[in-house]
């Protein structure tokens, strides 16, 4: 179909020396003389001209070639259209015949309907008064919910609470275990000083008892004397 609004190839070389002025040759009516190139450059321009003018015919001829295809499709396609077009209507007809159908259907099927919109309707108050009911006992989840988890933090406490328990128990019968190691320890301690004591006391009472008798002596020798000395200072220093 693009072929229809060709244009020539040449559309300038159309304009050859048919429509431009004669040669020399062909001007005047006396007698001329040519040269031999003159000849050949007329002939060979001719030729040209004509090998362009059969050019544009091959062209010509096949534009129209081209044009003639299309017309014959085009013919078949306006034939095969006339054939598909009945056949469209008809479909059409039909189709509208099958809707009009389903409508007279439908409206029957809608008026035996009736007696089931009435349930329908009391169907949807109870299922509102179901989505009522369903809201309240999802608040009272929800307000359950929340005391769960307020139990389950206040068992968290109390667990944390019932560790920290037993650790002080634990530190409490490790302290009491060194208390009664210390006691233990402390009343050793007493024992083996009251037993010093004793025995400090036993040695002042026997040292005494040599004081006494180194008194006795003591004008006999005078060397009693300074051991007398000695032996108190001993004692005093052991007392204290």
């Amino acid at each position: 179909m693009a072929a229809r609004n060709h244009i020539s190839r040449h559309p300038d070389s159309a304009r050859g020396f048919r429509d431009g002025p004669r040669p020399v040759l062909t001007r005047g009516l006396a007698p001329m003389h040519f040269h031999p190139m003159t000849l050949e450059e007329e002939i060979e321009i001719q030729r040209r001209e004509m090998h362009r003018i059969i050019s544009e015919n091959r062209h010509a001829i096949d534009d129209n070639t081209h044009l003639q295809r299309e017309l014959t499709a085009s013919k078949d396609e306006i034939h095969r259209l006339g054939q598909i077009i009945p056949k469209l209507r008809a479909d059409k007809e039909a189709h509208t015949r099958e809707l009009f159908d389903r409508g007279l259907k439908l409206e029957v099927e809608l008026r035996a309907s009736e007696p089931v919109r009435a349930e329908v309707v009391q169907l949807r108050a109870e299922v509102q008064k179901l989505n009522s009911s369903r809201q309240e006992l999802t608040t009272q989840i929800k307000g359950l919910t929340k005391d769960v988890n307020r139990l389950e933090a206040e068992n968290k406490q109390l667990i944390a609470m019932r560790a920290d328990i037993d650790g002080i128990r634990s530190e409490l019968v490790e302290a009491r275990r060194a208390f009664e190691f210390e006691k233990k320890a402390n009343e050793e301690q007493i024992e083996q000083k009251q037993a010093m004591e004793n025995n400090l006391i036993s040695m002042a009472r026997e040292i005494e008892k040599l004081r006494a008798e180194l008194l006795n002596t003591e004008r006999r020798a005078c060397g009693l004397g300074k051991i007398s000395f000695f032996l108190g200072a001993l004692t005093w220093s052991i007392l204290l």
